[in-house]
């Protein structure tokens, strides 16, 4: 097997694929040596893939004005051959890949160059598109690398799909796994029920993008039954902006949560830590302003801990929201069992 069967294999089997944030010094310029010990922060704590030029990263990497899409997908695969070469672990990698049909091609025929596994194919800024349009889409970038198909919320730049879209894209050969992120049950539900009930449902590993519902989508088997036949489908990992902050902690609850999967019953102390889980999201994802300082929160997580030295993003106007650093030290007060502080601290000097 080589290593791009052995790295999606482990995408099939689930992983935790934390969203790479983009490291900027000051003067809003790429910080190298800052992005790379985020990499390497990542994988140290126990991560089984990277996701790199996604929302996380901040989408604006790819205007001309900054050009820093090849550059950032560049480092990050170089820091995971570096790791694969000195742990004999694989790491799956995942690239965003966004816009019209030309432009997302591109971008796969990019990632497919520099060693990456998959793209995670945003349908975000294509809402005049028809469904049909994107599923098109969708099978001609399939033909350059596997893709990874992504229910994005409307509040991110998203739109709502109809069940039959996802039973189309399903359908779609070299469509190996979903991240369904609608942060809404509803639409988590068509995602999975076109996932179960497919042709392809044993070649479509569902990832966890809900981060208001993370531990409960990690603990749930879905089955449906229609004409006598049941059909059974699991989320299997994660692919989330969240797990890029406390890492070690989240890799760790992960495990946890697979085990605890495999039993009939379920902990009730689980569910409280999905309502933690949820609370300490609200606060880095600034949920009470509409989501407005996401990326910012991420950015000042990692600050605190020393990875990054500031919250900045490429767009000036992005920041913390009125109210979002106390929300985040209220979580760090409440929640003290789900920070990696120590491990950070312990290591950061080598990572760095």
């Amino acid at each position: 097997m080589n290593r791009h069967e052995a790295a999606l294999k482990k995408l099939a089997a689930g992983t935790v694929i934390p969203a790479n944030p983009l490291a900027l010094n000051s003067h809003r310029k790429f910080d190298e040596r800052r992005q790379r010990a985020l990499v390497r922060y990542y994988l140290a704590a126990g991560a089984g893939g990277l996701a790199v030029g996604v929302h996380t990263t901040q989408f604006a990497i790819r205007d001309p004005k900054f050009n820093l899409f090849e550059t950032v997908l560049k480092v990050a695969a170089e820091e995971a051959r570096a790791y694969e070469k000195s742990s004999g672990n694989t790491v799956v990698m995942i690239a965003g890949a966004c816009g019209p049909v030309e432009q997302a091609v591109r971008e796969a025929e990019l990632a497919r160059e520099l060693g990456y596994d998959a793209v995670l194919l945003s349908p975000g800024g294509l809402n005049h598109l028809t469904e049909d349009q994107l599923i098109e889409r969708t099978k001609e970038v399939a033909k350059v690398i596997p893709v990874v198909g992504f229910y994005l919320q409307p509040a991110a730049g998203g739109r709502l799909f109809t069940f039959d879209y996802w039973r189309r894209l399903c359908e779609v050969e070299n469509v190996v796994a979903i991240k369904s992120a609608p942060f809404n049950r509803y639409q988590t539900l068509d995602v999975v029920r076109a996932a179960a009930m497919s042709s392809r449902a044993d070649q479509i590993a569902l990832y966890t993008g809900n981060d208001d519902n993370i531990v409960v989508d990690l603990l749930t088997k879905y089955s449906f039954t229609e004409n006598g036949k049941t059909y059974e489908k699991r989320f299997v990992g994660g692919l989330l902006g969240h797990w890029a902050v406390w890492t070690k902690t989240v890799v760790e609850i992960f495990n946890m949560l697979k085990e605890a999967a495999k039993k009939d019953e379920i902990p009730a102390s689980l569910l409280t830590l999905n309502a933690q889980v949820t609370d300490a999201n609200a606060a880095f994802f600034d949920v009470a302003n509409g989501f407005a300082g996401c990326i910012a929160g991420v950015h000042e997580v990692l600050r605190r801990q020393g990875l990054l030295e500031g919250i900045w993003c490429l767009d000036e106007n992005e920041t913390l929201s009125p109210g979002q650093a106390e929300e985040i030290d209220r979580v760090y007060r409440m929640y003290p069992h789900l920070n990696d502080d120590a491990f950070v601290a312990e290591n950061l000097h080598k990572w760095l």
